[in-house]
Order: structure tokens, then C-alpha cells, then sequence
């Protein structure tokens, strides 16, 4: 007698079978991992397709317009008419163009010097300005080399300029808080955030789950403690473990890898706090959710993994649609990042910080309030 027949002889296949049958209505009953078995490749095929571009367009730029001349307001429209520059702002004067890019609100600066178009009738090859914000290389190198051909194209178009010759004038691009387009100064910025929601999330997602797993959940029920007073107790010793992540990181960043701290080591400090404190609101509100440590870390990697593709970490924030930005805008790492790359390599200050600072601390009471409330019809 074969082996197989003796296996089918003693009720192998049979055996067998029940443990398939066991193991699809165990998946059946557990829906979150069925729901993340499901949810995380069509999210990654969704975002990838969709959402992710690495050549930026529709860049949002300020022009400022010093004369109001043919040439002017040819290149003008060649800004405006390219798929790589959208014109967002039109400044008063050169303080005001300074302030839109150093606060993040326009990726370029364009200026266009009084007495423009008589010094290029003159042939004097006038200089026209350009900054870039080169905080994101990848969104500014793409923009910048398409520039010259732009601006060239169009002048011939509207028979400004010969055919046959080169631009009159002279384009010159300064590309600021970054001029060697390291992607060291874009890199370590974005990786304290990164990794600073992956793992406050983890932790604080396995709290509640690890107390109701080894049975010490009902030894908390049994104190004269509200859900509030629970969370914050075991929410702030990981702020206290995330400070200290961020403190390494950020040392090691500076003295292995030469990033710059222009600005406030306090005001980064305090921002980077509350950013922890968001990200371990939401790590709890998924403790609340799920039955067990596996469900928890489905969940919080279900809510990483949106963060880290659509906050401009991997790829450039303003090269996504429309919709994909206004989706980032509700992830926390989004903000994040803007702030610590504005404060380490801009300088700048709360006052120009503010609109990412409350939709963090915004983001903070939502997860909290939800957190309180789910744990509350836990203990109910």
C-alpha cells in the first residue's frame, strides 16, 4: 500500500480539510485582518497609479512684475501656459516675493526687474531672477532645467526674438535653503518624522490590547480612574521616549550627515512634541479599536503607510492631484514635515508655521476626543 493511500486510509484529506475549512472562518470572524489583506494592496495600487508622480507639476510660483512690458508679460504667460509653474502669488515688492517663499506658500520666485524690456531692446543681456525653494531638489531641478526653453519658445512665438539666436537675456536661478541640491538636507528632516510615527504609533497601539490580552485591564477598571486620566498616563512617558528618538536622530543628523539647524532648537522642540502627541493619540484611539496585538499593528500600519507616500517624504507633495493633497492634509506626518524642514533649513518662525501647527493640534484633540470616547464603551 502507498504512502498517499495509507495517509487517506487514516482520514488524512478529511483532516485536512476541516483545518481549511477552520482556518476561512477564523479569517471570516477576524475582519480587520481580512479588511487589511484586502485595503493595503488596492491602497498601494490607488496611491502608486494615482497619486504618486515624480516630475511635479503646476508648481505653485510668485511673480513679481517690476514693469508691465511685451516681454514681461510674454513670460508671463510662458509660466502660466507650461504644466510645471502655476502662478499663485503676484507680490507688491522683493520683502513680500522673500517672506512667500521662505513660508512655504510658492515653490519659486520670480522677479522681473524694472527697465527689462529697454535693456534687452539695447542688448545688454539683462538678468532675469529666479529662486527656488530647494528644500525638495526633486520638485525644483525638473522646473528649473525646463525654464530656459519655456521662456525661449514663447518669445519666438510672439516674435519677440529671432529664431535663430539664443534669449537675450540671462536666467538666473538661485536655488535657496539647499544650493547644493544634497539630498542629505531633504532626507534627514523627513526621516524624523518618519520614523518617529512608526514607532510611537506601534507602541502606543499595542497599550490597551497588551492590558486586556494579560488580564490587568480589569485591575484599571477596578481603580477610581476616568478613561482620560488612563490615556495621559500612558501616553506621556512615550512622549518623554519619543523626545529622546528625536534628540538622536537630529544629533545624528547634524554631526553625520552636516545638516544645518537654522533655526530654533525650542520652537522645533515644542512642535516635535505635539507631533508626537498626535501620533500617540492615534496609536491608542487603534488600541481602543482592536481585540488584540495583531490587529492593532495592522491597524497602525494601515495608517503609516498613507503617510508615508503622500506627506512628500518619498515623493514631491506638490506633484500630486488635487485630491491626493487635500487626503494628506488630514495625516500628520504631512505638517510635520513641512515644519521641520522650514525650521532646520529656513529658519522660519511660529508666525510662519502657524496654519501646519493648528491642523496638528487640531488633528491631536480629534484623536484624543475618539480615543476617550472608544475606550470609554470599552470599559462599558
Amino acid at each position: 500500500m502507498s504512502a498517499l493511500a495509507r495517509l487517506g486510509g487514516n482520514g488524512f484529506w478529511r483532516r485536512v480539510g476541516a483545518m481549511i475549512l477552520k482556518e476561512f472562518l477564523q479569517l471570516r470572524r477576524d475582519r480587520i485582518t481580512l479588511a487589511t489583506m484586502v485595503t493595503v494592496p488596492l491602497t498601494q495600487l490607488v496611491l502608486f497609479g494615482y497619486a504618486i508622480n515624480t516630475t511635479p507639476r503646476d508648481l505653485p510660483t510668485a511673480v513679481l512684475l517690476q514693469e508691465h512690458s511685451d516681454v514681461g508679460r510674454s513670460i508671463l504667460a510662458a509660466l502660466e501656459n507650461t504644466r510645471y509653474f502655476k502662478i499663485t502669488q503676484l507680490p507688491r515688492d522683493a520683502a513680500d516675493l522673500d517672506h512667500l517663499l521662505a513660508s512655504g506658500k510658492v515653490l519659486f520666485a520670480v522677479e522681473i526687474p524694472a527697465g527689462f524690456e529697454r535693456a534687452v531692446r539695447r542688448g545688454e543681456k539683462p538678468a532675469l531672477l529666479v529662486a527656488a525653494d530647494a528644500t525638495d531638489p526633486v520638485a525644483a531641478g525638473s522646473a528649473l532645467g525646463a525654464l530656459g526653453g519655456v521662456i525661449q519658445t514663447a518669445l519666438i512665438h510672439d516674435r519677440l526674438i529671432p529664431e535663430s539666436g539664443g534669449l537675450p537675456f540671462e536666467i538666473r536661478t538661485h536655488a535657496r535653503y539647499n544650493p547644493a541640491a544634497s539630498t542629505q538636507l531633504n532626507i534627514v528632516p523627513g526621516l524624523l518624522g518618519t520614523i518617529l510615527t512608526l514607532t510611537m504609533l506601534i507602541f502606543t497601539a499595542l497599550s490597551v490590547t497588551r492590558e486586556s490580552e494579560r488580564g490587568t485591564l480589569e485591575s484599571l477598571l477596578a481603580m477610581p480612574i476616568t478613561p482620560l486620566e488612563i490615556m495621559l498616563g500612558k501616553i506621556t512617558p512615550y512622549v518623554l521616549i519619543g523626545f529622546l528618538q528625536a534628540a538622536l536622530i537630529l544629533g545624528a543628523g547634524v554631526l553625520l550627515f552636516g545638516v544645518p539647524v537654522v533655526g530654533s532648537l525650542i520652537l522645533l522642540a515644542f512642535l516635535t512634541t505635539l507631533f508626537i502627541a498626535t501620533n500617540l493619540a492615534a496609536g491608542y484611539t487603534f488600541s481602543t479599536l482592536a481585540q488584540n496585538q495583531l490587529q492593532a499593528i495592522q491597524m497602525a500600519m494601515m495608517f503609516f503607510l498613507p503617510n508615508l507616500l503622500l506627506s512628500g517624504f518619498m515623493f514631491p507633495f506638490a506633484g500630486m492631484p488635487q485630491w491626493a493633497q487635500w487626503v494628506s492634509e488630514f495625516l500628520p506626518l504631512t505638517h510635520y514635515i513641512r515644519i521641520v524642514r522650514a525650521i532646520m533649513l529656513k529658519g522660519s518662525t511660529l508666525a510662519d508655521l502657524q496654519l501646519d501647527t493648528l491642523a496638528l493640534f487640531g488633528l491631536m484633540l480629534i484623536a484624543m476626543a475618539i480615543a476617550v470616547t472608544r475606550f470609554r464603551r470599552t470599559l462599558d
